[in-house]
């Protein structure tokens, strides 16, 4: 008769490469149960037959089986799948390729927009696109305040609104107030989403049309001192021949949310502008 060797679990675990924790879970699932448990130590032992299940099991997470499916093959006594179970493994791993292809590309636009933005000319002509945005409305003591509402209260409503915003990330405000105002400003954030949702108490969802002609300014340092780069951008437009034919734009590229050295925070000033 052959002997057959039995291991304990710390030991076939060395063996076999996977933690007893692991093991002890393939137990309560009934996919990996032990050739043997003493009624006395309650010591566990595994055998060959336990080492070629294991190797099994293993094969076929690799092909994407949940531990469930691979269950339910061992509890109908197939120990491998059917074509169509491979079949169908194969139009999810088809689908995954589809969906990692468009995250890798939306990547690539992110990369590329982020380059160009830091490697832009301090100023620059173009188009802004139609966009759909999510926006909010309110009056913030200050600049500085925008951060926590954009963290606290429009984050969480967008979320909870189920936006979905492109790679790019292009969000800004638009101040409404018709004279310069330290405090209780009256402004308006708002972020580019794919499509239109049902406004909420917090957000409005409309559509903004293109801008054809539109002066695009750095801007960097802090918030206090927009002044200078607003005065700059005025001498620009007049020397070029261009006016003002809209409300001007402020994006934040970089920020206290990812910066905290002010003086490296980066804002887009973009400002509509048509030929005289």
């Amino acid at each position: 008769m052959r002997k057959v060797t039995k291991l304990k679990i710390g030991e076939f675990s060395k063996l076999m490469q996977v933690t007893v924790k692991t093991l002890r879970h393939y137990e309560q699932l009934g996919l990996l149960m032990p050739s043997e448990v003493d009624e006395w130590t309650g010591y566990r032992y595994y055998t060959f037959d336990q080492m070629q299940r294991l190797n099994s099991i293993r094969d076929l997470k690799e092909l994407g089986f949940s531990l469930e499916e691979i269950s339910s093959l061992y509890i109908d006594n197939y120990h491998s799948p059917s074509v169509s179970q491979l079949k169908q493994k194969m139009q999810e791993c088809e689908q995954q390729i589809k969906t990692l292809l468009k995250r890798r590309q939306q990547l690539i636009d992110m990369v590329n927009a982020q380059k160009n933005i830091k490697t832009m000319e301090k100023f620059s002509i173009q188009t802004l696109p139609s966009i759909i945005v999510a926006s909010h409305r309110s009056v913030i003591k200050s600049y500085s305040s925008l951060g926590e509402l954009c963290v606290h209260v429009i984050g969480p409503e967008m979320q909870r609104l189920g936006c979905k915003c492109p790679p790019s990330g292009y969000c800004f405000t638009i101040e409404h107030d018709k004279e310069y105002r330290p405090t209780d400003i009256d402004i308006e954030y708002c972020e580019q989403v794919e499509e239109m949702g049902k406004d909420s108490a917090l957000i409005r969802f409309r559509r903004l049309e293109e801008v054809p002609t539109a002066l695009c300014m750095k801007h960097i340092g802090d918030y206090d001192h927009f002044y200078e780069s607003y005065t700059e951008a005025f001498k620009y437009i007049e020397e070029k021949g261009y006016r003002i034919c809209g409300s001007p734009r402020t994006v934040y590229v970089d920020g206290i949310w990812n910066q905290e050295d002010p003086s490296k925070w980066l804002s887009i000033i973009q400002i509509p502008i048509e030929k005289d």
